[in-house]
């Protein structure tokens, strides 16, 4: 009972139950004491005499369908979500449900709530309060956190996986927070990245103030050179132009090449041969002409 407000412990001490409370979450899961509490506000509706205070599972069914139904007949709205995790014992869910209740019938508003931390139907809150080597493993914490009793009344196998599902990433989510809030203990080095010195942007508001420092230096007499931004195109035309002015750094080197004669590749082709050896017949006949017009006349006689 130390996990319920102090408003909500007496008002079920009012009530004169058929037994004392001691354990909210084990006490409220078969739905007995919820239709006693009802009992009281709605004599007509409920009948305790069709309520089974039990332990098993199908006792606590049959209890909250009947429940259920006269919900749903007087209109009255309470979420699914705490009726399953009272009927499982999941943690918190117990809690929360009397004190909506309590709400719900007295039209009093609770001044402060026992449950200040992240409502989830886990026992992520024990979790955190052991040390880090002492706390469970994701294949020890689906086998607490889902009970046997859901996979009895929904045997549906999908809705399990998404269950263990549900609790595997919650934990892999805890276990990169752990790794980030001691990275000494994982072994974690920075990156490259990590470690590189990053400096932030210029806003308009630096920029400004640049340009008022760099005009108060000219008044000064000190000389600031600022480079100004050309477009590529611009850029471009300019280099070709530098390079075009430059003198050229190739040597040419001049080669004389001397030209055969076209009378006598007329002629050598005209008494062309087949033989690779001999010289062709043309150009015999043509030397020994030259030979006898320029020999003397004695010599000839």
């Amino acid at each position: 009972m130390t996990s319920l407000p102090r408003d909500v412990f007496k008002w079920l001490q009012s009530l004169d139950l058929t037994f004392p409370i001691r354990n909210v979450r084990r006490d409220f899961s078969n739905g007995y004491l919820v239709a006693e509490i009802f009992s009281w506000y709605y004599p007509q509706d409920i009948q305790m005499h069709s309520y089974d205070n039990c332990n098993g599972l199908p006792g606590k069914v049959g209890n909250w369908s009947q429940l259920k139904t006269f919900f749903k007949r007087r209109s009255i709205d309470i979420p699914q979500e705490l009726v399953e995790g009272t009927i499982h014992a999941k943690p918190d869910a117990a809690e929360l449900l009397v004190q909506f209740l309590y709400t719900k019938l007295t039209n009093r508003k609770i001044k402060r709530l026992a449950l200040d931390h992240e409502i989830d139907f886990t026992d992520h809150r024990y979790q955190m309060s052991l040390p880090i080597h002492a706390r469970a493993t994701a294949s020890m914490a689906v086998k607490t956190n889902v009970k046997i009793t859901e996979a009895m009344t929904e045997p549906n196998l999908i809705t399990g996986q998404q269950r263990a599902q549900e609790i595997i990433h919650k934990r892999i989510q805890h276990r990169q927070e752990e790794r980030l809030e001691d990275p000494d203990r994982f072994c974690i080095k920075p990156t490259i990245g990590q470690q590189c010195i990053r400096k932030p942007p210029m806003q308009p508001g630096h920029e400004q103030d640049e340009e008022i420092a760099s005009s108060s230096r000219q008044e000064q007499g000190s000389p600031v050179t600022q480079k100004q931004w050309t477009p590529p195109a611009e850029q471009t035309r300019s280099e070709s132009q530098e390079k075009s002015k430059s003198p050229s750094l190739v040597h040419f080197k001049e080669v004389n090449v001397n030209q055969l004669d076209h009378v006598a590749q007329q002629v050598s082709r005209r008494g062309m041969t087949s033989s690779p050896v001999l010289p062709p017949i043309g150009s015999q006949l043509a030397q020994s002409e030259l030979l006898y017009k320029n020999w003397p006349k004695e010599i000839c006689s």
